[in-house]
């Protein structure tokens, strides 16, 4: 069966950083539901449609096709004050952005009496390699076509 949208597609990847720095080892298969519901990368989509179990291949994602490119509006910074006790470097929090929106927030740092804020996804603006492999496509089931995303052994569990 080819990979098309409504297809759950089962993979395997081992993700690194341009610097050859390991992100995923690979080694849990995971499903997703493809065709433009988010489930996995857009890069990873693109090259996975129209292939068939047993395509393997090794993806340079650029930040567009990947976490996105970094955007310096959704770092800030506020006092420290205005935090629950206990704050970390590395905490995350939701928060929202300037247009209203629900978004995480990551503490990259504490200096002084201000907390810096990043809402990038940490590996936003980097360069991605992916090996991966595609070890199983079937049609998806009604019910996860519905729910926009892959059940099942290694998809979502409700």
């Amino acid at each position: 069966m080819k990979i098309t949208k409504d297809t759950v597609v089962t993979i395997t990847f081992r993700a690194t950083d341009a610097k050859g720095k390991l992100l995923e080892d690979g080694k849990e298969p995971r499903s997703y539901l493809h065709g433009d519901y988010n489930n996995t990368l857009p890069g990873v989509e693109k090259a996975l449609e129209g292939q068939e179990k047993g395509f393997a291949a090794t993806l340079v994602l650029q930040p567009e096709d990947a976490f996105g490119v970094r955007d310096e509006n959704l770092a800030t910074s506020i006092p420290k004050k205005d935090f629950p006790p206990g704050v970390k470097v590395g905490g995350q929090l939701q928060g929202v952005d300037d247009q209203g929106r629900e978004q995480v927030f990551t503490v990259v740092k504490i200096k002084g009496d201000t907390v810096l804020l990043d809402g990038n996804h940490p590996l936003a603006g980097q360069t991605l390699r992916f090996a991966l492999k595609v070890v199983d496509v079937q049609a998806a089931s009604a019910e996860e076509v519905a729910h926009g995303h892959a059940h099942g052994a290694h998809g979502h569990h409700h």
